[in-house]
């Protein structure tokens, strides 16, 4: 005769399960997931926020990535958020869609004036 084990499954939500791992972090874990986080949600802000503007121009990635002198896969990298670009590849992007690029650093900013608003 074989027994058989019944096994209950504890069903727990995602926020739990990371709330639960990083009360294990320690002071330099907690402050390199805060970090990586934060780049996450930079990279996506801007792909939206390149991909929004190539959109409303009317413009494909291959006409966009040639007006910004970059390649499409670059752009593509972009607005995927696998890429996040270096400030002279963003600034040829708002060039490129005739739009100011503006940094924001805490309260101060900083608007790029190059191009004629």
């Amino acid at each position: 005769m074989t027994k058989t084990r019944t096994e209950v499954l504890e069903t727990r939500s995602l926020e739990e399960v990371q709330r639960q791992k990083h009360a294990t972090f320690d002071p330099i874990e907690q402050q390199d997931y805060l970090r990586a986080k934060e780049e996450v949600e930079l990279r996506t802000n801007i792909a939206e926020l390149v991909y929004e503007a190539r959109v409303r121009a009317g413009l494909t990635q291959v006409e966009l990535a040639e007006l910004a002198h970059t390649s499409q896969s670059v752009v593509s990298s972009i607005e995927n958020g696998s890429q996040l670009p270096q400030i002279s590849t963003l600034f040829r992007i708002a060039e490129a869609l005739d739009a100011p690029l503006e940094v924001r650093i805490g309260k101060s900013s900083y608007v790029s004036r190059a191009v004629a608003s």
